[in-house]
């Protein structure tokens, strides 16, 4: 039987946020029903019911960051059970038979993993994401939430904090390395608090010094403006060892490239929206590497919750409820949220229509 759920949703990109009630598809033998908690606000859902990212498919709900407790599981689920704490990242779904979905590596999937929302389901309808009361998710794409870990830090983690620590791990950051973190936002608060846990020196890049407390707090060893010093770029040359990209503004890749030790690597998980050429000799010259990253697959995204909980590292979030998103997605384009929005699902009781 469909699970009836309220969700928020928008009708059109220019709409404001509406609560209605939809049904969720059937549950199958394989699916874990999962009573929502918290829902954290990514940048990409403005993006995607904005329609900057092309079309979405309306009436949308968005959410990937999702963290809650399961309410029912089928037949054939034995790995879950009613009560257990859980959360849902960007995917519910993938093939489960390409060379990447065997290797771990869902986001990859050769024939195109099912987004928790605005996707294709298996049942043919579209994905609506967690901003809602209940969700249907295949077992195989729900994760653990440590104890430890309340659901509202948590919920960032299945986005901010697993795109954050997956370049962090697979570059091998250890400690006594020095890592720059360009920028300090709903990514970089998180890439900042990973680093710092594996004992990394850390080094928060910002236009000003108007986040250095904050930045310390998190876990940073020093702040630095890049915009405040004219000849930054060359004071600062062959300082790192690793520079994580967090910002979503277009910047020149040459210059932070320089600040590359030999063979030191760059990561890039923000994603501008215009194309930023380099030149060759940036690269070239010292053996460096830039790469990019997006998201993990499900094997590393445990592990990530796993080495947040040991670590007592969570989300810095400001709670809202479901009538403040319209004000709150305003507030995140204009970077004025230190530094997750998380939504509080009971909100939703105040509308019983």
């Amino acid at each position: 039987m469909p699970i009836s759920t309220k969700v928020l949703r928008k009708t059109g990109p220019t709409e404001p946020f509406e609560v209605a009630t939809i049904e969720r598809r059937d549950p199958r033998a394989d699916d874990v029903v999962i009573d929502i908690k918290a829902a954290g606000i990514c940048h990409s859902d403005i993006h995607t019911i904005r329609n900057e990212w092309g079309e979405a498919h309306f009436p949308l709900t968005v959410g990937h960051e999702i963290a809650g407790v399961v309410e029912a599981v089928g037949d054939e689920v034995t790995e879950f059970k009613v009560g257990d704490r859980v959360g849902v990242g960007c995917m519910v779904n993938s093939c489960g038979e390409c060379e990447q979905c065997r290797n771990g590596q869902e986001q990859d999937c050769l024939n195109g993993n099912v987004g928790t929302y605005n996707s294709p389901d298996v049942d043919g309808t579209i994905t609506q994401g967690g901003y809602a009361q209940k969700v249907v998710v295949n077992k195989n794409f729900v994760l653990r939430i440590p104890e430890g870990i309340d659901f509202d830090v948590a919920a960032p983690l299945l986005c901010a904090g697993i795109t954050t620590y997956v370049p962090l791990a697979r570059w091998d950051v250890k400690e006594g390395d020095k890592v720059a973190v360009v920028g300090l936002g709903g990514l970089g608060h998180m890439g900042v608090q990973i680093a710092a846990a594996k004992g990394a020196e850390v080094t928060v890049l910002s236009r000003s010094m108007r986040k250095a407390d904050e930045a310390k707090k998190l876990g940073a060893d020093r702040t630095l403006a890049t915009a405040e010093d004219p000849d930054f770029f060359k004071n600062h040359r062959g300082e790192f060892d690793f520079i994580l990209s967090t910002i979503s503004a277009s910047y020149d890749l040459g210059d932070y490239l320089k600040l590359l030790k030999p063979r030191g690597v760059m990561s890039v998980v923000g994603l501008p929206p215009e194309q930023m050429g380099i030149y060759m000799r940036h690269l070239v010259g010292g053996g460096k590497v830039l790469t990019g990253s997006n998201i993990g697959g499900i094997r590393e995204t445990q592990e990530m919750l796993d080495f947040c909980a040991k670590h007592k590292i969570g989300a810095v979030i400001e709670k809202i409820g479901v009538d403040d998103v319209d004000e709150a997605y305003d507030r995140v384009v204009e970077g004025d949220v230190r530094f997750r929005f998380v939504i509080d699902t009971e909100t939703f009781d105040k509308h019983n229509r």
